[in-house]
C-alpha cells in the first residue's frame, strides 16, 4: 500500500527541525577568552510541530484528491554559561528567579547556622528552668 501524502508532509517537516539542532545548539561551541578561561552557553531548546490535510472531491482512479501542509519551529533561549578556568566552574544563570535550588544550596550554610543557633538558645533556656 503506498505511504499516504500526510506521512510525507511529516516526515519532510521533522527532518528539517532535526537538522536545525545539534549537541551545538545546547551546549555552544567553547569561546576562549582572554585570561585562560572556557565559556559555552548553555541553552533551552523548544520544539513545535503540526501537521493537517484533507481528502476531498471524488476518486479519481482509486485515490482522492488531497491537500494539505505542515510547519514546525524551534526556539532556542540561551539560559546559562559555564565558565571553565583554573579555579574550576562557574554556573552563570541568565534568570536568577528560575534556579531555586542553586539558591538554596547557596544558602544552606546560613540556615544550617540558624538552626544551631536556635537548638542553642532552646538548651540554654531549658537548662536556665531546670536550674531554679
Amino acid at each position: 500500500m503506498a505511504e499516504h501524502p500526510i506521512q510525507s508532509l511529516m516526515t519532510t517537516a521533522m527532518e528539517n527541525l532535526k537538522a536545525l539542532v545539534d549537541v551545538n545548539t545546547i551546549i555552544g561551541e567553547p569561546i576562549q577568552s582572554p585570561d585562560g578561561s572556557v565559556i559555552l552557553t548553555v541553552s533551552k531548546v523548544g520544539f513545535g510541530f503540526a501537521a493537517g490535510g484533507s481528502e476531498f472531491g471524488k476518486d479519481s482512479g482509486g485515490k482522492r484528491p488531497f491537500g494539505g501542509g505542515s510547519g514546525g519551529g524551534v526556539s532556542i533561549t540561551p539560559i546559562a554559561f559555564l565558565v571553565v578556568n583554573g579555579k574550576g566552574i562557574k554556573v552563570l544563570h541568565l534568570d536568577e528567579n528560575t534556579h531555586l535550588l542553586d539558591k538554596v544550596i547557596d544558602m544552606a550554610p546560613q540556615a544550617v547556622e540558624k538552626i544551631q543557633d536556635m537548638l542553642k538558645k532552646s538548651k540554654q533556656e531549658a537548662d536556665q528552668t531546670n536550674s531554679y
